[in-house]
Order: C-alpha cells, then structure tokens, then sequence
C-alpha cells in the first residue's frame, strides 16, 4: 500500500493543499490549469479534475487514447483550445529510425498527431479536429494563443524528431505551415548525421517570435519564427560532449535576455553523470554564454535513491498564470520541486523544494520511486506538480 503523500516528505517554502490519483488513475505527466481545472496527460489518455478547491481535487472526465501502441501525455490549453500529442509509444521504438508503417494500422493500433477539443465547458472537451502526420507523431507542442502552435514531431524520413510550426486558424483543421531541422536529419533527402547521440528535438517554447528548443544531445537551437512558414537559425549551442546531454527544455526569459535550459537525466543512480539546470546569458542572440547553474539539490544523497535524480520540466511563465522572469520552477524527479531565485542570475539561490514519500513498493516488492514530471504554476502561486506513478500534488508556493 502507498504511503501518504506526506509520509517521510520533506519541504520548505512550499505549503502542502492536497493529492489526487485521478479517480484510481495515479499516472501523471504534463499539466495545465484553466479556470479552477486541471487537464492531465497521461500516457493512456486525458484527464480533467476539478481543481477550484486544491485541498480536494476531483476527476471529472477520462478519454483513453486510440490503439493500445498510443502515447498521450503532452497537451496545451489555451483559451477555449486543448492540443493532445498523440504518437507511436516511444518504448516501442527500434535502435533504427522507425517508420510508421512498423507499428500496424494508423488508427487502429495506434493514432499519430495533433488532437484538437473545444473547451469552453471546462468540464467537458469535446474534440472539434485533428491534424495527422505521417510518422510515429507529434510529441510535445507550444501554444499560447494566435495563429500557430509549434511542437516536435517525428516523421517518416527524418532520423528523429523535427520542428513544426501549425497553422491553428481553422482549429478544426489544423495543418503545418513551416518545418526545421538540424542538417543531417533529413535521412530521405540523402543526409548524414555528423554526430553521436541523440539529435531530437523534445519540444519549442516560443517567446517573441523566436523559438528556444530543446535538441537533446545537441543542446539548444534557436529559431526566428517571425515568418512561422519559414523557420531561420539563429544559433545552435551544444555543451554536450563533456556534459551528458539529453537537453529538455529551454525557457526564454526575453525581458533579461536570459534563457534557463535543463538537461533531463535518463538513467538511474546517476549513471549518465550529475545533470543541471542552465542559465545562458542571450545578450547577443548567435551567441548564447552560459553563465550559471541552478544548486544541485542536496538534503540526501539522490544519486543513491531509487529512480532518475536530475531535471526534468521548467515551468514554462504561462500567459494568464504565474509569470516571473526571477523565478525558475523546476522538477528534479527523484528530488521534487524546486523553486530557484535567479534575480541574480550569476549567483541564483533555491527558495523552496518538495519532496513526497516514494511511492511504495512494486508486486516484486522493488522500490518505486518517485518521479516528478511537470509543473503548473497559477497567478496565486499555487503549483500543481506531477509525478508518474504518484498523480498529482498541489501545493502554495510561500516565496
């Protein structure tokens, strides 16, 4: 039997409203909030709790996804819009760029794209279009409002996943309008990768017409997006090798001309070294300058506990929600949440971590461990934090 939440928790500057596990559904990846509602990817499906009263949070809707080879866990809200990643589960994935004829029937064994609900009654989506790709899917999107939406998606061709920009003014029927990619990628067009590791991006956060993306083992791209049919490099910067890689996101912060970028650890124990949470100093946009990093958190030996010990998400300043370009929220997984003070960002401090019990133990009696995901963060400061098998925290930010 899972412990309480706050059984053996540890924290500071974060005071503890409630826990849900969606209706017996614990699962929970990515979350946004809308109105006093929370909608919940989930690798299986949606989610929808009503989330007015975080001390008592409660489901209200459940779609599972089409095809049991679907992954589902990423989606926007803005407005009266929800965008659903739908995509071949990556666990499925050859050592070989897959094609997605590999994976059976496209909506029937699985559903690859952009999935599309009217949210007006909040409690209630009701999917108005979808956009399909031809490939193993769309991953994982921006959208806050306007004409296009931005996301990563792996195609057929390219040797991992590339940058879409969508065009969202009929939202019935999405389509693309612009695409990028590292050169290199375009395996159909006759290129040839010039790396090692892992060139994918995972998503865009687009800030001021440009598009601060996470390339994984090749670190950080910048794209003017002014013209979102036709993406133009800015820069690309890469810190990996010596550093682990595996770049998560990158967080622009225009108004300081800074960026916060995390490289999210994928192994356990450490094993693909310590990783960190970056700030970049984008003063001069073609050259990004790496100016600190965020303290590695240090209450307990992390590295030693079971599971992932490193970041993960970034809050990303949501348009109507919580936007403070001097504090950085992030999740650690195996470590929580933390909340980082970078209104000096060569010397940024933490304020503020949470850290539940572990969720218990597996039928083989193994540890589970914890494993905080995404962040969401209201205008009130209160954060709503998921974790993969735990569900969902909320939690008032005290800073």
């Amino acid at each position: 039997m899972a412990q309480h939440p706050l059984d053996g928790a540890i924290y500071e500057g974060f005071e503890y409203l409630g826990y849900s596990d969606q209706g017996g559904r614990p699962e929970a990846i990515q979350v946004m909030v809308a109105d006093g509602y929370a909608y919940l990817g989930q690798s299986q499906g949606l989610t929808v709790l009503d989330v007015s009263d975080p001390r008592a949070m409660s489901p209200v809707f459940h779609r599972p996804v089409l095809g049991a080879k679907t992954w589902s866990g990423h989606l926007q809200v803005h407005g009266d819009l929800l965008l659903v990643n739908e995509e071949v589960d990556n666990g499925l994935f050859p050592s070989s760029s897959p094609r997605q004829s590999m994976f059976g029937r496209d909506g029937v064994d699985f559903s690859a794209g952009l999935r599309v609900y009217d949210i007006s009654n909040r409690a209630k989506p009701r999917e108005i279009g979808f956009m399909p790709v031809a490939g193993c899917g769309v991953h994982r999107m921006w959208y806050d409002g306007g004409r296009y939406a931005y996301a990563s998606a792996f195609l057929d061709g390219y040797t991992d996943a590339i940058f879409l920009s969508i065009d969202m003014s009929d939202p019935a029927k999405p389509v693309e309008a612009g695409r990028w990619w590292v050169p290199g990628m375009w395996e159909d067009g006759g290129e040839e990768p010039t790396w090692t590791g892992r060139y994918a991006l995972h998503h865009p956060i687009v800030k001021d017409e440009i598009a601060y993306c996470a390339w994984r083992d090749g670190g950080m791209v910048m794209l003017d997006v002014h013209d979102p049919a036709r993406p133009a490099l800015i820069s690309h910067t890469n810190w990996c090798p010596p550093f682990g890689g595996n770049t998560h996101n990158c967080l622009g912060l225009p108004d300081r001309q800074l960026v916060a970028v995390t490289d999210e650890s994928s192994m356990d124990h450490c094993a693909d070294q310590v990783k960190y949470t970056w700030i970049f100093d984008v003063r001069e946009p073609s050259r990004p300058v790496s100016v600190s990093t965020l303290p590695t958190p240090a209450e307990r030996d992390f590295c030693a506990e079971p599971g992932h010990f490193g970041p993960h998400n970034i809050y990303e300043n949501r348009a109507g929600a919580w936007q403070d370009s001097s504090t950085v929220f992030v999740t650690y997984q195996n470590a929580g949440l933390r909340a980082f003070d970078i209104a000096n960002q060569y010397q940024p401090r933490q304020t503020a971590y949470f850290v539940a019990s572990p969720p218990g133990r597996d039928p083989a009696g193994e540890p589970v461990p914890l494993h905080s995901v995404d962040v969401f963060v209201t205008s009130a400061g209160v954060c709503f934090l998921t974790d993969t098998d735990r569900g969902l925290f909320a939690l008032q930010y005290q800073g």
